[in-house]
């Protein structure tokens, strides 16, 4: 399957534990990303959240950057049981481990909780959160927040993609 930068959302039904989930794939294009997050976050129950592992070095501040909006979105926060990471493309030879792009985000984040706090981000209502992420006094840390945030390695693309860690993730968020 072909993988590309999206400018509309799709969605599935997926059933878990004889619930139906609405799955939305949101555009991760930032032009127009935060407008179809604005539009579902009200019902969001969790956020999957793709992370290109081989590209993540160079994207490092990016990626930090918009899981630090959607983490401090008091809208999402109030309604998100859980946050779960993947780090996809795991078969090409650079790409990072899940540990790794959690350890870099976290430090990252630690960076981010200082810029974000003097600073007003774009015009959108979600970029423009002043919510504290983690411990004040402490050093950044995913476990510190009151969802939980699991992080998880996957291959998307192999013709028998192992999608053990969504569906297990899917079926406890049912």
């Amino acid at each position: 399957m072909e993988t590309f930068t999206s400018m509309k959302e799709n969605t599935i039904d997926y059933f878990a534990n004889e619930k139906k989930l609405k799955l939305i794939d949101v555009p991760g294009h930032e032009r127009v990303r935060y407008k179809f997050i604005d539009g579902y976050k009200n019902s969001a129950k969790g956020i999957i959240f793709m992370i290109d592992s081989a590209t993540f070095t160079k994207d490092l501040r990016d990626v930090a950057e918009f899981l630090y909006i959607l983490l401090t979105d008091g809208s999402l926060g109030s309604k998100v049981k859980s946050v779960i990471v993947l780090c996809n493309k795991q078969d090409l030879p650079l790409s990072k481990g899940a540990q790794l792009i959690k350890s870099q985000l976290e430090k990252e984040m630690n960076i981010l909780r200082t810029t974000k706090s003097s600073q007003l981000e774009g015009t959108s209502e979600i970029a423009n959160n002043n919510t504290f992420l983690g411990k004040t006094g402490k050093d950044f840390e995913f476990s510190h927040l009151n969802v939980p945030v699991l992080f998880e390695q996957c291959n998307l693309k192999s013709e028998n993609p192992d999608l053990t860690s969504v569906t297990s993730w899917l079926t406890k968020l049912a």
